[in-house]
């Protein structure tokens, strides 16, 4: 091994008294100076990293504050009316809290918006909000009247009460304003559906009201699929749809709490106790459960998206003709996630036949980590800690994130159509200010977004850090004290491990969450730039890029797992010697290099059963949230989501996060003990001094010290 690492790990003189930092009870203090490994001098590293850590948090609390300040979450579900009022918000002039469903009252303006080149766009049509979506007149005609001010002098509750309908108190010259489509009240001419809080025509006219219409003398109206087809556009338009996704998130706050944050710490805690007491058959209930549950999800996307049963994912919110049939990207979007989730099943299954040979050494792994758990029994519980701040920290984060996503300016547009319309205040027809109004979202936001975004994966991966290195800092304590902890203060080695986190790591931890952070955000940056370029590229990809792009994005996703592995190896080391992240990166991986096949054949397929693991957690808490979204709570009136998709992933993430800080409690003991027992074997001429009886008889029984050993 190039350098003399005896001194790094095995060789720190054992001290007769001391400042008693880390200190760990239970003797071991023979030769070699055991009892002395943890508790050698150690004092501050990288604090530069955790002075910008710090200032990070700073910037942080000032960018979401700047999202609670301007952003208003109504704005992701609900559309603006032609005064720029938001649908839905009590706080609007006047008070619209009924009112959410966003139409447009002119069909003329809705046709002529959808003309090719037209210089008149759909933001400027003329809408309000209302209850529901008129209907046509069965015998007669139906009329939506604007908001009654000026003249009108109508309470806002008797003009809902009324049907939107006061064309009996207009003047001669409202009425005939009004037949020129140009208010105060309009036609119901064409029926319509609400399709996420905005009425889309269907373009066949009632007969019978355009036959009123005429006979009153009325413009004519234009009845063509355009119309249709325009709003239709206007509504799955990329950036509404993103709106609508984040808003599902706020709207299923409930299944978030339960499925993304209860059940997942629920599910690992029966996991360790299980890997605790009935370790022999986890291995393979993991295997099995993993791709049940694969399956189970796999069957949910294809109930959404139609092609099993009929309950697909429908757009239209409320009551509505059957034999109306409305798509929407969000449908497309299901379809394609059961497309992969298809693939993800067969290739799971074909993994877990490859894997089930190597079950039996991923159960010789993991009794080594039970064997920990069972004697240092605070792990167990330990990762509720953590559990609790990244809880906290994504109330606030979600929260904050809702804020951002709306914080858009809005503003009036400049139209160059005929939007002219009958002003009941100035009690004539008026054609200046009578553009519609945009929420604009300037450089800034999209910057404030991208920094919430990265924050909140960095804040999480130094959460996880901190974790993963209290963990390792009481196994390795348990390792070089030969298993000798006490049993009147089973806490102790894991409030020793973390005072010493807290006292001088938290600058490498604070490195090395930063450095895994940038990473996958240069993937994620390369990535959206490579999809925006074929967008923009109408030419074919040629074999020659597909190629180069696919070998980008592998060489980036190894080089995202060397640097996931070698960090985790670094805060085992961080937490044996106190170094710094960069010497304790070397270490760990020299270390690594120096005995690649005794770690590789023991501890692989052992990372590869906690994967799966975590998984199965997450997946299962996928799935329970697939089973609350389809209830009816979220499938009508206010609380409708748009697509279980959102919600669903957030789930998903949610559970992977909170399994990863509980399994880490198998996944770090495993590393820190054979890192140690490597380590343990290489400075005493092949003989581990230091390894626990209980460690040892576990790897003799499975032939596993053999292999550790002689490297075989």
């Amino acid at each position: 091994m190039g350098g003399p690492l005896g001194a790094i790990i095995g060789r720190y003189p054992t001290a007769a008294g001391g400042d008693g930092d880390g200190q760990i009870g239970g003797g071991g203090g023979g030769a070699g100076g055991g009892s002395g490994i943890i508790r050698h001098n150690r004092k501050c590293r990288d604090l530069v990293f955790l002075v910008i850590f710090i200032a990070f948090w700073v910037a942080m609390i000032v960018n979401s504050s700047f999202g609670f300040n301007q952003g208003n979450p109504l704005r992701l579900t609900y559309g603006l009316d032609y005064k720029g009022n938001v649908c839905g918000n009590r706080h609007a002039k006047p008070d619209l809290r009924e009112l959410m469903v966003r139409y447009w009252v002119n069909p003329n303006q809705v046709y002529l918006s959808g003309i090719e080149n037209s210089q008149f766009n759909l933001a400027d049509a003329r809408s309000i909000c209302l209850m529901e979506c008129p209907v046509p007149s069965e015998d007669g005609l139906n009329w939506v009247c604007d908001y009654p001010e000026g003249d009108i002098r109508l309470p806002m509750d008797d003009w809902i009460n009324r049907d939107y309908d006061y064309y009996e108190f207009l003047t001669s010259e409202m009425r005939n304003s009004s037949l020129q489509l140009q208010g105060p009240c309009y036609p119901v001419i064409f029926p319509s559906v609400n399709v996420y809080w905005s009425c889309q025509f269907i373009a066949r006219a009632s007969n019978v009201s355009l036959k009123h219409w005429q006979q009153m003398g009325g413009v004519n109206i234009d009845e063509n699929i355009i119309i249709d087809k325009t709003i239709h556009r206007a509504i799955n338009s990329p950036s509404p749809v993103l709106k609508r996704y984040v808003a599902d998130v706020g709207k299923a706050w409930p299944v978030l709490i339960v499925c993304g944050g209860i059940l997942p710490v629920f599910l690992s805690v029966i996991w360790l106790l299980m890997i605790r007491h009935f370790v022999a058959g986890m291995t393979w209930i993991t295997v099995i459960l993993f791709n049940a549950l694969v399956i189970s999800v796999t069957m949910f996307y294809y109930t959404k998206a139609g092609w099993i049963g009929n309950d697909a994912l429908s757009v239209v919110i409320g009551e509505h003709d059957p034999y109306i049939h409305i798509s929407g990207r969000e449908i497309n979007h299901i379809r394609a996630v059961a497309v992969l989730m298809t693939i993800v099943m067969i290739i799971a299954f074909l993994s877990s036949l490859a894997i089930i040979r190597r079950i039996l050494i991923a159960t010789s792994v993991l009794k080594v980590a039970a064997k920990v758990i069972g004697e240092v029994q605070a792990l167990i519980i330990f990762p509720i800690l953590p559990y609790v701040i990244l809880a906290v920290f994504y109330m606030f984060w979600f929260s904050a994130a809702l804020h951002l996503f709306s914080s858009g300016q809005i503003l009036r547009n400049d139209c160059g159509g005929n939007c002219c319309s009958f002003d009941l205040k100035s009690n004539k027809i008026n054609c200046d200010n009578c553009c519609g109004y945009r929420i604009h979202y300037t450089r800034n936001i999209g910057i404030s977004i991208l920094f919430h975004l990265f924050g909140c994966y960095w804040a999480t991966q130094f959460i996880i850090a901190c974790s993963s290195t209290v963990i390792a800092g009481s196994v390795a304590s348990y390792y070089w004290a030969r298993g000798e902890i006490s049993q009147e203060i089973p806490f102790l080695p894991v409030f020793s491990s973390m005072k010493r986190l807290l006292r001088y790591s938290l600058g490498s931890v604070a490195l090395g969450s930063l450095v895994v952070s940038i990473v996958e955000w240069v993937r994620f940056i390369l990535e959206a730039l490579r999809r925006r370029l074929r967008h923009s590229d109408p030419a074919p990809v040629t074999c020659t890029g597909k190629f180069m792009s696919s070998s980008s994005q592998c060489c980036l996703g190894c080089i995202d797992w060397i640097l996931k592995s070698v960090n985790r190896n670094a805060y085992i080391m961080i937490a044996i010697t106190g170094k710094g992240f960069s010497k304790a990166s070397a270490i760990a991986t020299g270390l690594i290099m120096n005995n690649i096949l005794r770690i590789g054949k023991v501890n692989v397929i052992g990372d590869v059963i906690l994967y799966l693991g975590k998984l199965c957690v997450s997946l299962f808490c996928a799935l329970f949230a697939f089973l609350m979204l389809d209830t009816h709570k979220y499938k009508s009136a206010h609380n409708k989501i748009s697509s279980p998709l959102f919600p669903v992933l957030v789930t998903w993430g949610l559970g992977y996060i909170v399994a990863t800080l509980f399994f880490a409690v198998v996944e770090m003991s495993i590393d820190t003990i054979i890192l140690s027992f490597c380590q343990d074997a290489e400075e005493h001429q092949g003989t581990a001094q230091y390894a626990p009886p209980l460690l040892m008889e576990t790897l003799d029984g499975q032939g596993e010290m053999q292999r550790l050993t002689q490297g075989s």
